[in-house]
């Protein structure tokens, strides 16, 4: 690299060598410096080192000695130690993202530390036999629903789900839903729950909204036509939504009155916020009128508290959980 060249990258240069290479914790004489800078083809003397490192505090690089007089080094960072940590966390415990892209996530997120406080987040929690998704192209399908929403273009797809493979086969197999027919639905948004992705989006022949997982979305394209729904999703609370389906399984949603043990309150405010109104039935316990979706994940989640917990109305809902308490029992006679 001739040496004009050179120089006019050294403010780079030294900006890349003290974020990588330096923290809070460690430093680089200006020796040292000097000695980086030559490795990139680009002469330094001291004093001029001494200029560009204060031009970089000048720039808002937090520069500070580490190790005392005579070091040098980035103290305070866009994203704090303890914030990456959270990220890396966050990246290996989602079943969404596959195992490679987890590794080229961390990876990248592990750039914006330096190489010491990367080896940190080398060592941080992982989730034992953690499940992942096998769909690498989870991260396009995003990536068009968002360009999708954002032109409010309506998209086309394919659906499919897991199935036991054919007879005679001990296997799981994809399965396109509607014989790999075309979906066409409106996109309005992205939902993230139960550690999965789901679109949410209007279907306009049956006049409704519904919830696709991406992973399971295949062969995504955008139309010509414009979206629909834009009068339902007017009046659509996306966290009222998230709350009322159980594991985004949908069903016919209704008013239900329950009854808890009082010592549930926080798992009802965990589920539902802290806003539902509660009402006192006796000392132990309360009940509360949740609007939720009903379906069988719904009576999986009441039943779970056993005894304290209790569907009180209405009658149908309560038809509709005996109906499927008998048909379970049914099958361990």
């Amino acid at each position: 690299m001739a040496k004009r060249s050179g120089q006019k990258l050294k403010l780079l240069y030294l900006m890349k060598i003290l974020l990588e290479q330096t923290d809070e914790d460690h430093g680089l004489t200006i020796a040292q410096l000097a000695q980086k800078l030559e490795e990139w083809g680009v002469s330094a003397e001291r004093k001029s080192l001494y200029d560009d490192l204060e031009t970089l505090q000048v720039y808002g690089l937090d520069v500070i000695s580490p190790q005392g007089r005579g070091s040098y080094g980035v103290g305070s960072r866009l994203f704090e130690v303890a914030e990456l940590k959270l990220l890396v966390d966050a990246v290996q415990s989602s079943r969404f993202i596959t195992a490679k892209k987890s590794r080229e996530l961390i990876g990248k997120v592990e750039s914006l530390a330096s190489v010491y406080q990367a080896q940190t987040l080398q060592r941080q929690v992982y989730v034992a036999n953690r499940i992942k998704t096998m769909n690498e192209s989870i991260y396009y399908n995003i990536d068009a629903l968002h360009q999708a929403i954002a032109q409010g273009k309506q998209i086309s797809f394919r659906y499919f789900q897991w199935a036991v493979g054919e007879a005679g086969e001990d296997t799981v197999a994809r399965r396109f839903r509607r014989e790999g027919e075309r979906y066409q639905v409106s996109p309005w948004a992205l939902t993230w729950d139960d550690e999965n992705y789901y679109l949410v989006a209007y279907d306009t022949p049956e006049q409704k909204i519904k919830h696709f997982r991406v992973d399971k979305m295949e062969g995504i394209r955008l139309e010509q036509e414009k979206r629909d729904g834009a009068e339902q999703f007017q009046k659509f609370d996306m966290a009222v939504y998230s709350r009322q389906v159980f594991g985004m399984y949908g069903g016919e949603e209704a008013q239900v009155r329950l009854r808890f043990a009082n010592h549930l309150a926080g798992v009802v405010v965990d589920r539902f916020g802290k806003d539902v109104p509660i009402r006192r039935d006796g000392e132990d316990h309360f009940t509360v009128w949740l609007s939720v979706a009903v379906s069988p994940q719904f009576f999986s989640w009441v039943l779970g508290f056993g005894e304290e917990a209790q569907i009180l109305e209405p009658q149908w809902v309560l038809k509709r959980l005996k109906s499927h308490l008998e048909k379970t029992l049914a099958l361990y006679e």
